[in-house]
């Protein structure tokens, strides 16, 4: 992942908590903050893939498949 890409996902993982406590704050139950939390980090892996973490996973699944078979 470059290092553009990198910072701007950290910074919308502290985003997406700081709105989760915000929630929290406001009385919104723990399981509302959850699934808040959930949704909004599968939005953000949906709109910054990181396609070297889904190559290594590839990787893995492929070493695991061969060694099974």
């Amino acid at each position: 992942m470059d290092p553009k890409n990198s910072l701007e996902k950290a910074t919308a993982l502290y985003a997406i908590g700081d709105a989760a406590e915000d929630l929290k704050k406001a009385g919104a139950e723990d399981f509302e903050v959850k699934a808040f939390i959930t949704g909004a980090r599968d939005k953000l892996a949906q709109e910054r893939p990181d396609y070297d973490k889904y190559a290594k996973a590839y990787a893995a699944s492929a070493r695991f498949n061969e060694a099974n078979q």
